[in-house]
This record gives structure tokens, sequence and C-alpha cells, in this order.
């Protein structure tokens, strides 16, 4: 992803955020998020949106399809599902490294030394509820909120019966699991790429 792109990426995020989100503690979360690596991380190593920025990218295009597919004015509350789809994978800040392996021109039959994100958990508290411990030491979830952002990974994380008892109860969290699956398996579809910087 080039720099304007991640720039862009990063304004709009900020956009969505100050728009819809007006709750106590939004401001402090903010000025928290923006002292990490969370605009520039990317959302995998080796899937979705595996590159540099892809973490914002992803979020951002999380949101999105909420709003084309899932938003109903009368059920939904944007500044709620703002809240569960942009911070939904916070946990992914400050969680991945820059390494470098060897690999094997093709072109050249010479092995060169390229660099790749891995895993470096700072703070190793599971997935969704690591998201749900991190925005809450700044800003209060409604419980819907905590339950999708949670619960956003569906079957991908353990959790057995309280999986379908969250969907069951709070249909945000259906609603943002079913978002972050398109925008993961489809519409990010191809958007991995070898980190460069």
């Amino acid at each position: 992803m080039s720099p304007e792109q991640i720039q862009k990426n990063k304004e709009e995020f900020i956009n969505i955020y100050k728009e819809n989100i007006k709750r106590q503690g939004s401001e402090q979360l903010l000025e928290w998020i923006e002292k990490t690596d969370f605009f520039t991380a990317p959302a995998s190593t080796r899937y979705h949106n595996a590159c540099e920025g892809g973490l914002c990218a992803h979020s951002i295009s999380v949101y999105h399809t909420f709003m084309d597919k899932h938003y109903v004015d009368e059920e939904d509350d944007l500044e709620s599902v703002t809240i569960s789809t942009l911070l939904h994978d916070l946990c992914k800040a400050e969680f991945y490294t820059i390494s470098t392996r060897n690999v094997k021109n093709k072109e050249t039959g010479q092995w060169e030394q390229v660099p790749y994100f891995s895993i470096e958990d700072k703070f190793p508290y599971g997935h969704g509820e690591k998201s749900v411990f991190l925005i809450e030491r700044k800003m209060r979830l409604k419980l819907d909120e905590a339950m999708a952002i949670r619960w956003h990974m569906g079957e991908f994380e353990s959790g057995g019966k309280a999986i379908g008892d969250a969907y069951n109860k709070y249909p945000l969290a259906v609603k943002v699991h079913l978002s972050d699956l398109e925008s993961t398996y489809l519409r990010e579809k191809g958007t991995s790429e070898v980190h460069r910087r």
C-alpha cells in the first residue's frame, strides 16, 4: 500500500470516528490509537491486507460492509456500529513486528533478504477480549458493543455455546461478524502483498 493510500485511509478512519463517536473518552482513545502503529500495521501476516496500512484499511472495510449490507436505521445505533466495526481489531495494534527472511530471487537465482511481518504479542490477552479491554481503558462500551467486538471472529475462535448465546441476544454481534467475514474473504481478497518499505 502506498504512503499516500495509508494517509488517505488514516484520514478517512479519523473522519468517520469523529463524526459518529461522541462518547466520553472517545477523544482520549483516539489519541492513544494515534500513538500506536494502528494506521501502519498489517491486518494479518499473510492473509487479508498483509501489508503496511492493512489494519486500518480492513477496519474501514468492515465499517463500509456493515453500512452497505446490514445497517437498518430503525434498529441500529450508528455510534455503536462505528465503535464495533472500526475498533474490533484494536488488539492488533502493537502486535506485529518486521522481520527478515531469505528468499531466492526467481530471476537471478540469488538469495535475498526480504522483510515480512511476524507476530510479537507484547500483551497476550486473546483477540476480541483484548480489543474490548483496550477500548475500555479509555471509553466505556455498551454490552452489545462489547459482545460484537469480543465475538467478531465467530467460530474461528474457541467459545463454544457462548458464541451462540451472544449471537442470539445481540444482533449487532451477528452483523459485525458477517461484515468482518465478507470484508476479509470477499472484499479484501487479493490485497495481500509482500511487505515493502
